[in-house]
């Protein structure tokens, strides 16, 4: 009688390509959630803002940045976010590290339109610190969904 052992699971192809979509789809759904959260929590700080008085005027069109911009904005930059991330799970050896590096280097090159904006002192300090409300949300987030178990 030929006796063979066959209680645990396989792990094939198909079962680490069964764990890899499991992860990317838990990575995007992490990622749409701390984008909501990141879109409210930048309109609400602008909101603040407004209300102890800075005007949000850009000088170079004389025009005033909506609320609703801000949200926009955060939003289409936080999904710009999540495609890097989704990338580095798909390519990188390291996708954490990889990702906490590049989201914190775009974010201080994000610093830099407010400070050349020529809008007054209040403005710019706001747009600085609303570049870093998002940031807050999005790198933590997703850095925590592209750990493994072995970083």
């Amino acid at each position: 009688m030929n006796s063979m052992n066959d209680t645990g699971v396989v792990a094939g192809p198909a079962s680490g390509q069964a764990s890899h979509t499991h992860r990317l789809r838990r990575l995007a759904g992490t990622g749409f959630i701390a984008t909501l959260a990141a879109m409210v929590a930048t309109t609400l700080a602008a909101a603040l803002a407004q209300a102890v008085g800075v005007d949000f005027e850009v000088p170079d069109g004389g025009e005033t940045i909506p609320l609703s911009g801000f949200a926009v904005v955060t939003g289409f930059f936080s999904v710009v976010g999540i495609v890097i991330a989704v990338a580095l799970l798909r390519w990188s050896a390291r996708p954490a590290k990889r990702f906490v590096w590049t989201a914190v280097s775009l974010t201080a090159i994000s610093l830099v339109p407010p400070l050349l904006s020529g809008a007054n002192t209040a403005t710019t300090t706001a747009l600085l610190g609303l570049h870093l409300v998002p940031a807050t949300a999005m790198i933590p987030t997703l850095a925590r969904s592209l750990r493994t178990r072995t970083d």
